[in-house]
């Protein structure tokens, strides 16, 4: 996500090499019923086109009728056999009542059959300076990143568990679900939420046979990045302005990719392993020697990193008490 001294080509080329070298694809889309929320735009419709090229039925759900019915036209091009399923849903994913009634009527759409896998791709990201928040501001927040995945994670846990579908549940957290920087309180905090929960569930689940695993992808170059960096503060902007991110056809094959090979902590790049291995915890690792190389690049490079960014922040105090004045924050109670 941001520039690190430490990211060779040397070592991205070895990296490369070896992961290959431990793994292998064990799950296949093709016949599945995969659905997607936030399937409208960015990496969810990626994704779903993704699915759809490798033969799954596939569902999306959004809450924009005009995206869902570009959405689905993308998908219909792609399609690999008359027989698949390609459906959309338009409804308001935050709410538990309507999470739970679209997830019934794509049900109902395949004759009563719960999707074999579910992805949880909607969110959205609203950067801002915490003292200018409000409780609403706040709320909304870790509804647009935590409630909005959880609402149909719930319905989908419960219904697996009924239906008895060996299945899986897929989160989609961020790169700032292992750390954060200035600009993202009303963000980051849902996104580190959706660890906790994926941890949780990925023990729960168990009983049930079902497969929990999360996705950390860094920056994606999709419609709600352009949105955000509209309200993004010019200090997050000069931190990641040296930023490569992916665009959200990569990001889905990343995705698919650590899906396929079971791992529970999936990253699209080298940068998101390294946060990871370093991050992990008790958290299952994915591979052995690429945790240890990523373990000890993070262990050495990581607080370079943010002693960066610390002094970034510093510099910037200034020019940002200049900022607050002119909003009138030092008058307000």
């Amino acid at each position: 996500m941001f520039v690190l001294i430490f990211s060779s080509v040397a070592i991205g080329a070895l990296l490369l090499l070896i992961l290959p070298m431990f793994s292998g694809n064990k799950w296949s889309p093709k016949g599945r019923h995969c659905y997607i929320t936030g399937g409208s735009s960015g990496l969810g419709l990626s994704l779903a086109i993704l699915l759809t090229k490798n033969g799954a039925d596939v569902s999306i759900v959004a809450r924009d009728e005009q995206k869902l019915r570009s959405a689905l036209d993308e998908m219909e091009k792609v399609r690999q056999s008359p027989d698949q399923k390609l459906l959309s849903y338009s409804y308001s994913l935050n709410e538990a009542e309507a999470a739970s009634a679209a997830l019934e009527a794509d049900c109902a759409a395949h004759d009563g059959r719960c999707p074999d896998a579910i992805f949880l791709c909607a969110g959205t990201s609203t950067p801002g300076f915490f003292v200018e928040e409000t409780e609403a501001s706040l709320r909304k927040g870790m509804e647009m990143t935590y409630w909005v995945q959880a609402w149909t994670a719930l319905a989908a846990a419960k219904r697996m568990a009924r239906d008895r579908v060996p299945g899986r549940i897929v989160f989609v957290s961020s790169l700032l679900g292992y750390m954060s920087i200035v600009g993202y309180a009303s963000y980051s905090p849902g996104k580190h939420a959706l660890r906790g929960l994926a941890e949780t569930l990925r023990s729960e689940m168990i009983l049930y046979n079902v497969k929990v695993q999360i996705f950390f992808p860094g920056t994606i170059y999709s419609p709600g990045y352009e949105q955000e960096n509209k309200s993004k503060p010019k200090i997050t902007l000069k931190i990641e302005e040296t930023d490569e991110g992916m665009q959200p056809e990569k990001v889905a094959e990343g995705l698919l990719r650590g899906v396929q090979k079971g791992d529970f902590h999936i990253s699209a790049d080298l940068l998101g392993n390294i946060f990871r291995s370093s991050t992990k915890g008790a958290t299952p690792g994915n591979n052995v020697v690429l945790d240890a190389i990523c373990s000890l690049l993070g262990g050495v490079a990581l607080p370079i990193w943010r002693r960066g960014v610390d002094a970034s922040v510093v510099a910037h105090r200034s020019e940002h008490e200049t900022y607050l004045a002119e909003r009138g924050f030092f008058g307000k109670k």
